[in-house]
């Protein structure tokens, strides 16, 4: 083990969203649809449903719910997760904050009027 550097390692405070400390377009979008599979796979596990018995009761796909296990959400949308979550037997209450963004550029910005 000769010539190895070891470093020290510091803690950083994160944002509440790793999509965004991990600087992913689209950051709160795939926080959202996180959350929501969490709560979808959180479902399951307290009913003990398989993924055959979500099909039966959601009308949904069994392999739906193997990729929603395995976090390969690119197939979901925010209210078909939801949706899911409902014929599952639970409610789902959004709360939205909106405020502005810091270093919008221009082009970014919606034009006056709209």
């Amino acid at each position: 083990m000769t010539g190895r550097k070891i470093t020290k390692l510091g803690t950083v405070k994160g944002s509440g969203n790793v999509f965004r400390d991990l600087g992913r377009p689209e950051a709160e979008l795939l926080q959202l649809k996180a959350l929501l599979a969490a709560q979808i796979v959180r479902a399951l596990d307290e009913t003990g449903l398989t993924v055959r018995g979500a099909e039966s009761i959601t009308g949904n796909a069994a392999a739906d719910f193997s990729r929603i296990r395995n976090a390969d959400l690119g197939r979901f949308t925010v209210d078909r997760l939801m949706t899911i979550l409902s014929r599952l037997g639970r409610e789902v209450d959004v709360t939205v904050t909106v405020r502005g963004r810091k270093n919008v550029t221009r082009a970014h910005a919606m034009p006056a009027g709209v």
